[in-house]
């Protein structure tokens, strides 16, 4: 037994009764959750664990700073992870701090100095902090926080009048001198659990293997977090059901899948679920021969991860908290809402989209996410012709893929779309040294490997590019992010295969009927193939959509390296029947002036 002084923090959460009669194994799963999450807070300042119960523990400090400075820490990040909860999960502690002389016996902490926390912590508000006028005055002016007096408050069953004092988070600014923290936002936490093996066992080590591959592929996303394998592999025989463990582990999404083994064939099925509704979002089987097991492996995990990623960018558009008030809405909740409009390929819902990304970045313009679709959307407005290229938009298209790249150096995705940009605008070098970084930050992400194509197809090297589509296209790409059909209608046009030029383009314009220069290579493959009567119509359908629109107007943003390519595809559209140049008559200064188009 030895007598020391020491800060004592007392934790408790609100409520916690009354969440334990509704749904007795989630809130313990819960609470386990965002203990194991705030444990490396009371760490990093010194403190320990000395007693923990069901609905709280008891922390020892040996600074009274350090205390109070980890408790602040642990309910921000509290109000964060409750910010991502529906109202009925949100879980708030009280904290309690008080510094004194305690008996410390076999590890625990006794005295006036403990129950005095204890009452504090009762005192507290939830989600915040209530400390003694004693201890405040101790931390005195280390604390970038300030505290707000709660008046004199006589406990039970404690001689003196404590004076406390009270923290709740919003109520006190950043330290000073610091930059404001950056806008927090929902994102998602994805939970691989171990696959199972449904042949005997035989199998395990495929099945443990793909998890693994699994789990590292999807972790070069920047769009969400990925759990590690010790957080899922702990699951793998866990009877407990996708809910309770996603709770444990604080996952937004679970992935399951299983491998069996049937003769020389090998069969992995995969899930995608949430697991707080128990919906499904996606499910896949593969069925491959069994021989190489490494490649095969390989093989999967590129398929998966490039199915996957994309249905949980879909799923969280879908589940942009329309709770929210317009004015309410965090920086990521705009650009959520914004996702949710651009998977709804209209103008009107692309419109949508351009706004609320571009009220995401000035709300927050460190979300280097939010840069990056509003570059790529504008781009992609260009192509479908619902907006009218400048010189000025490519500009700032170059500006928002810059400053993705340099808010998010990790992103395969940013410098995607900063060598997009810089292929359109001719620069082929630096197009296909940044395509390759993009491939290389991310070897699974397929949209990189397409950005590849694209810079082969601008520098004329066309059956690479025609490879590098049909690599994407295999694995089941379907991201909207990226025009596969509509580049390969050019790709192939420009190898003379018209056939194939008109089957990708009818397949592009299934999805998009007005897509501005999809009808163009369709009208030109159909002239070069003879077919005068359906080119004449194709371009007459061109023009219902860009009256205006001349082979001249319409190649000027083409920046393509071969000359014979552009002559390739001016000659196709001159046959279609699309005027070489058009002149329109423009007001100016009371003159009339002709300037061509």
């Amino acid at each position: 037994m030895e007598r020391r002084l020491a800060a004592i923090v007392c934790a408790d959460v609100a409520g916690y009764s009354r969440m334990m009669g509704a749904d007795e194994a989630g809130t313990h799963a819960t609470f386990k959750a965002h203990r194991a999450a705030i444990h490396p807070i009371i760490l990093n300042h010194g403190g320990r664990i000395v007693k923990s119960t069901g609905d709280g523990f008891l922390l020892e400090y040996a600074s009274v700073v350090c205390a109070i400075e980890s408790a602040v820490a642990m309910q921000k990040l509290m109000a964060e992870r409750n910010a991502q909860l529906p109202a009925d999960r949100a879980m708030q502690f009280r904290l309690g701090i008080h510094m004194s002389d305690v008996i410390v016996d076999e590890g625990e902490v006794f005295g006036d100095g403990v129950n005095i926390a204890v009452r504090l912590e009762a005192a507290s508000p939830a989600g915040g902090v209530a400390v003694s006028a004693k201890a405040l005055a101790e931390a005195g002016k280390h604390l970038d926080v300030s505290f707000t007096d709660a008046g004199s408050v006589r406990f039970k069953n404690i001689e003196e009048t404590i004076k406390v004092w009270t923290w709740q988070p919003g109520s006190s600014g950043a330290p000073k001198g610091a930059a404001p923290a950056p806008m927090q936002g929902r994102t998602a936490i994805v939970g691989v659990l171990p696959f199972t093996d449904l042949s005997g066992g035989a199998d395990e080590y495929f099945a443990d293997g793909l998890t693994e591959d699994l789990i590292h592929a999807l972790s070069l996303q920047s769009f969400f977090r990925v759990l590690s394998r010790g957080s899922t592999f702990a699951f793998r025989r866990s009877r407990l059901g996708a809910r309770l463990i996603a709770r444990e582990i604080d996952a937004t999404y679970l992935i399951q899948g299983s491998v069996r083994r049937a003769g020389a064939r090998l069969r992995v099925t995969c899930e995608l679920i949430a697991p707080e509704s128990g919906e499904q979002l996606w499910a896949g089987r593969y069925d491959r021969g069994v021989g190489d097991l490494f490649a095969m492996q390989d093989e999967i995990t590129t398929d998966l991860c490039a199915a996957l990623a994309p249905e949980i960018y879909r799923a969280e558009a879908a589940t942009m908290p329309a709770r929210a008030a317009a004015a309410d809405l965090t920086a990521w909740d705009r650009f959520l809402r914004g996702l949710s409009h651009y998977y709804r390929p209209t103008k009107q819902d692309y419109e949508r989209s351009i706004a609320l990304f571009r009220e995401a970045i000035a709300l927050d313009p460190r979300l280097s996410i939010a840069h990056a679709y509003l570059g790529t959307i504008l781009a992609q407005g260009i192509q479908f012709g619902w907006i009218t290229s400048t010189r000025e938009l490519w500009a700032e298209i170059r500006r928002l893929a810059e400053s993705s790249v340099r808010l998010d150096p990790r992103s395969s995705f940013a410098y995607s779309i900063l060598s997009y940009a810089e292929a359109m605008d001719g620069k082929h070098d630096a197009a296909m040294a940044l395509a390759r970084k993009a491939v290389e930050l991310n070897p699974y992400d397929m949209g990189a490997r397409g950005v590849l194509g694209i810079c082969h197809l601008v520098i004329g090297e066309h059956r690479e590019a025609v490879e590098l589509f049909s690599t994407v296209l295999q694995h089941g790409s379907n991201d909207p992010r990226y025009q596969w059909a509509a580049l390969n209608a050019f790709s192939h046009y420009l190898l003379g295969h018209y056939d194939a030029s008109l089957s990708w383009s009818r397949e592009a314009l299934y999805t998009n009927p007005h897509h501005l220069q999809v009808l163009g290579v369709r009208a030109a493959a159909l002239a070069q193939l003879g077919r005068n009567e359906e080119a004449r119509q194709a371009t007459e359908a061109l023009l219902a959509n860009q009256p205006d629109l001349s082979v001249e107007r319409h190649l000027r943003n083409f920046r393509w390296k071969r000359p014979e390519d552009i002559t390739h595809y001016r000659d196709g559209l001159i046959k279609a029947g699309l005027p070489a140049t058009r002149l329109t008559l423009v007001k100016m200064d009371g003159k009339r002036a002709a300037d061509a188009c």
